[in-house]
Parts: C-alpha cells; structure tokens; sequence
C-alpha cells in the first residue's frame, strides 16, 4: 500500500471526476483508473499516518539497536578492569639463557631461584649391523617402552630391518617409539628411539622363537640414556621426565634447554605490565567508539535541519552523564583519592579519552597499587562503569531491551491497522467496481439510445428517417 500525498491526491479526484464527466458526455467511463483514484483518495490520510509510524519506529529501532551495541563493546572492554583481576594477571621472566617462564591461574609474585643440572632425555638404542637387505627370521618381535608394549609378526614381506621400521611406525598400537634404518660402514643399524623423554619411558626389544636372537635389547647398544631432568627451585630438588617443567612453581612452566645447564638464575614472577596496557587501552578505544556513536545519534545539521534520532532522548541523555560523571569522579581508597588522569587516561575537551601508554607503564613500574586502585574490584572505576552499564545492557530487563519491545508491540499494532486499511482497500475497490460497472452500462445504453432516436428523428445534423419518408 503507498503512500498518497495531498497534491497527488488532489490529482487522483480530478482523474475521477474527469472520467465521469467524459462517460456522461458518450465517452464509456475508465472504470478502474476512477476507482482506483478514489479508493486511494479515501484511505490516503490513514496509510500516510501508518507508514510514517513504521519509519519512525524502524529508525528508532535500529538507533536503540546502535547505542545498546556501542554499550556493550564498552561493557565488554572493562572484562578484566571491572573486578581487578587484571592485577592477579602475572608474566614470568628468566635472568639468564635456557629457560623460558610462562604463567597460569595461582602465580604469585616472587623471585625464585633455578639450578638446572640436567635435562629430561629420550632414550635411544641401536642393534648391531646386519648387512644390508638381510633377513632376521619368521614369528613375533615385541617392542616396549616403559610399562607399554606391542607385538609385531614377522613373515617375509617385513622380517627385514626396512620392513620392521615401517611396521614398528605405522602400528596402531606403537606405545611410542620410533624406528629408522642407519646404514654405517658395518652395515645396516635398527635405531628406535622412544618418543617421550624420562627415565622410566626405556625401550625394550624381546624376539620370539624363529626371530633372530639379535634382535633383543641385551644385544642393542644404548645411544642415550632416559634420563629425567634435574633442577632446584629455590633450594628445593625437583625431577621432571619433561623438559617441560610444570607445578613444581605454582601457576609457572619452565621449558628448559641446554644453556640453561648448570646456568643458575632467577625467575620473577610479577604483574604482567603488558597485558594490563592492552586491557587500559582496550578500555580508551571502547569509550571513544561510543562517544562517537552517542553523539552521532544525538546530532543536528542546521544546513539541512536534519537530526539524530535520538536527539534529545531522554534515555541516551542519562547514559551519557552516568558514563560521564563515572570517568570524572576519582576512586576513594585507603584514605586517598585516585583518578584516570594518573595512570595516563585523560579526558579531552571534546569528551574522548586519551591514553599515554608511557605514563602507564611508568606508573606500573613505580606504583603498580595506584593503577589497582583506579580498577579496584570493589568501587573502582571499572566496577561502577560496570554495574551502571547493566541498567542499559541487560537483555529483556535493561532500559534498551524494555524500550525496543515497546515499539516492536507499538509496531505489531500499526502492522495490525495497516492490514485492516488493505481489507478496507479492496472492500472499498470490490464496492465501487460494481457500481461504476452497473453506471458504465447504463451510460452506455443511453447512448445507444440517443443515437438511435437521432437517427429516427433527426439531430446533430441528421435529418433522420423519418424525416425522410415524409
């Protein structure tokens, strides 16, 4: 259904009345463009009003829809900041070469002294050579490591040294060992290594009857011993069968290398400057986008008198000044005052927010509790944002949600009438089809008659028939 404006409203009843006037005057009547113009000169007020209701309602729809997603990127930037768990966030560094710390939940900040004697080593042995392509008999080869085994058969399609490495690595079974073919100058060497390091992952070889006696473990040579690695954290003795050490310091991984061998040094374990100026920073981008965003749906163009549509919203107005007045006001704590400006976060005249990331990190470097302190768990800036944010954010209980159903139900009600105006349309169409179809016919019989009764008697210039005869 279109909307119909006055002017062409105006236009349609002249169409109509100029249609009747040619039908009165013999010309047959244009049914359907007559009562189109004036079912549509009938119901144009009413689908104007509704169609204006459903482009506002739209527009303000889609506006609400921008603010709550502009919030809600700046509600999501303070994960971390709201509740201060940021701060509890460390990294780990080595003073030396060798080892490389990385932090988990339940580091605590510290320096740890780290003696590495030894690494973690995978065991590694070799059989004797055999001279090449040699066959080493028919039955079953097991192959262990640690607690773990599998059993090979043996026939002549892999009872060579090839065969036996191809079939000890594409076992479903292999418990974790790997098996290559090194060809010396003595011959050919069965090498299997066992794919885990650690002193109680050895490989073991065990020859069934019919299977060269050879191939057992008393007659490989050991290449590498397993062995665990060996160290001491802060005087205290600890084994690893990896070389990845884990949960010997609480929430931090070493991997050790072999410079760090006999190499002692110290791991500090503090708050990870890094990751607390990536989430500050996160926070300024979040804030700015929805300056931007608030203040284009709020906007007013005096060149074209066009306006946001939310300007001089009511609600988009208190949530400007709740965000506002959180990141002006300072956070109270231990008896002292604290505020954005301190960590690097300053408000601008035009009321974005800048960040010196210099001044943060010098800030964390000299005073890591006053930036805690700003984002405190308890009434820090971060926590306040939060809470005043859920009042707008919250589905189907925030202020958004409740007023984007309210003009969903205010739509479905013009939707409603809008169907109600189309059945009145094509009632209306239906009505007027028949009686300006009954009129037409009735126009056109007398015309019919006119020109008979002119041709009888005479008119328009026709002498008649009748005339005629006399």
């Amino acid at each position: 259904m279109g909307t119909v404006s006055p002017s062409s409203n105006t236009t349609l009843l002249q169409q109509a009345a100029q249609s009747i006037v040619s039908g009165a005057t013999g010309s047959s009547l244009d049914v359907n463009t007559l009562v189109s113009a004036i079912v549509m000169a009938k119901i144009a007020g009413r689908a104007s009003a509704i169609a204006n209701q459903q482009k506002s309602g739209n527009t303000m729809l889609s506006a609400l829809g921008m603010m709550k997603s502009s919030l809600g990127t700046l509600q999501t930037s303070l994960a971390g900041l709201s509740d201060g768990s940021i701060f509890t966030q460390f990294a780990a560094t080595a003073s030396g070469k060798g080892i490389t710390a990385t932090t988990t939940g339940g580091a605590a900040a510290g320096s740890y002294a780290v003696n590495v004697q030894q690494l973690a080593t995978a065991n590694q042995i070799s059989s004797k050579a055999f001279a090449a392509k040699a066959t080493l008999g028919t039955g079953t080869l097991t192959i262990g490591i640690g607690s773990a085994s599998m059993t090979l058969n043996l026939d002549s399609k892999n009872n060579t040294l090839a065969g036996i490495a191809s079939a000890i690595n594409g076992a479903a079974n292999n418990p974790g060992v790997t098996a290559a073919v090194v060809t010396g100058t003595d011959g050919q060497h069965l090498v299997l290594t066992s794919a885990q390091t650690g002193a109680a992952n050895i490989v073991s070889v065990s020859a069934g009857a019919g299977v060269d006696s050879n191939m057992a473990t008393a007659n490989f040579t050991q290449v590498e011993a397993a062995q665990d690695a060996k160290l001491t954290i802060s005087g205290s003795a600890v084994t690893s069968a990896s070389n990845t050490v884990k949960d010997a310091l609480t929430g931090v991984t070493l991997n050790l290398t072999s410079a760090a061998v006999g190499s002692p040094q110290t791991i500090s374990v503090a708050a990870d400057p890094s990751a607390i100026a990536l989430a500050v920073q996160g926070f300024q981008k979040a804030y700015n986008a929805w300056v931007a965003q608030h203040k284009s749906l709020s906007s007013y163009d005096p060149s074209t008198a066009q306006a946001g549509p939310l300007l001089g919203d009511a609600m988009l107005n208190s949530a400007v000044n709740g965000i506002g007045g959180i990141m002006a006001s300072g956070v109270a704590q231990g008896g002292k005052t604290y505020s954005l400006a301190q960590i690097g976060l300053d408000l601008k005249h035009d009321g974005t927010l800048g960040f010196d990331q210099a001044k943060l990190q010098s800030t964390l470097s000299a005073n890591p509790t006053l930036v805690s302190s700003v984002f405190n768990g308890t009434n820090g800036i971060g926590q306040q944002m939060n809470k005043f944010l859920d009042a707008y954010t919250q589905t189907t209980i925030g202020q958004v949600d409740k007023r984007t159903a309210s003009i969903n139900s205010s739509l479905l009600t013009v939707s409603k009438q809008q169907n109600e105006l189309v059945a009145y349309q094509q009632t209306l169409t239906t009505q007027y089809n028949a009686q300006f179809t009954a009129l037409n016919r009735l126009l056109t019989r007398v015309n019919n008659n006119r020109n008979y009764l002119n041709q009888l008697f005479g008119g328009n210039g026709s002498p008649g028939t009748m005339n005629k005869s006399a």
